[in-house]
């Protein structure tokens, strides 16, 4: 299981007040450091009972415990962020090299283009906008690599919102959608945009905004994947959540503040933890 990382939240006028939800982001994190020491105390012992050259493997159930403590090690370990590693492309035959930078820096999250030479000038430009919700852009790594293959292909890189400083703002719903209209505006007119999940509405207002405005970089063409509009239909266990509870309850349950070890000391978020839960808890069986 890869790290799961904070989301922000727009800040209260008292950030960093101290509550309930505050003791939980702490002990979550108190929690987090125990199970590195035991992940590295299980990979060691993993390896030992696993080395030909020593006797500890050979008793009986030497071979079983190896394996439990192995997966113990995998899964509690702390991993950082990945690397999209899409570092080439085969098109019609002919590999070539795939070029990753960073376009268009913003506090919290960048713009990456993803290019390389066997595309012609008028190659399509595709816009993905990667979901803001507990885990990285890199999840997408594999629609990167299929749609590089014909597309000048752009990307969101949101930041883990622990690592930005209170000093640079808050980051709300408006700001969402002003960042995808800034990173619109900077690939230019004629792009094609992709939203996956999570950031369909914000990417549908960003557009519809555009569009409003005559705006000349507004998207030729929106496709929405896994992100419902109007929630009424086909209502899931968030959507009945989601009318059973009032905006507080959601503000007083789920959004805690980042420790003092981290930049972002102070900023309330929604932390990834509690996302995971809750996605986990909605099908436990099957994560199961």
């Amino acid at each position: 299981m890869g790290r799961i990382e904070s989301r922000c939240f727009k800040q209260p006028e008292n950030p960093g007040a101290g509550d309930k939800r505050d003791v939980l982001y702490t002990a979550y994190e108190l929690q987090r450091s125990w199970m590195n020491a035991a992940s590295s105390w299980a990979s060691i012992g993993a390896e030992m009972l696993g080395n030909p050259a020593l006797p500890f493997g050979y008793g009986a159930g030497g071979s079983v415990m190896a394996s439990a403590l192995e997966v113990f090690a995998h899964a509690t370990a702390n991993y950082g962020k990945p690397a999209f590693d899409v570092e080439s492309v085969t098109v019609d035959g002919q590999t070539y090299p795939v070029t990753e930078a960073i376009v268009m820096h913003k506090p919290f999250g960048n713009l990456l283009r993803f290019n390389h030479a066997g595309l012609p000038e008028n190659a399509p430009r595709l816009f993905i906008v990667a979901p803001m919700s507990g885990h990285f852009a890199t999840l997408l790594r594999g629609t990167v690599a299929r749609m590089i293959e014909r597309c000048e292909v752009y990307i969101t890189d949101w930041a883990d919102a622990k690592m930005v400083p209170l000093s640079a703002g808050s980051f709300d719903l408006d700001d969402y959608i002003d960042y995808l209209i800034a990173f619109f505006e900077h690939i230019g007119p004629g792009a094609h945009a992709l939203a996956v999940c999570q950031p369909s509405v914000p990417t549908f207002a960003a557009t519809a905004i555009m569009a409003a405005d005559k705006h000349p970089c507004r998207p030729l063409s929106l496709t929405m994947m896994g992100g419902p509009i109007d929630t009424r239909e086909a209502p899931t266990t968030v959507n009945d959540l989601a009318m059973q509870r009032p905006i507080e309850w959601f503000r007083h349950t789920v959004i805690g503040t980042v420790p003092l070890q981290y930049p972002g000391a102070g900023r309330r978020v929604y932390p990834g933890f509690m996302q995971l839960a809750g996605f986990m808890s909605m099908n436990l069986g099957n994560h199961m």
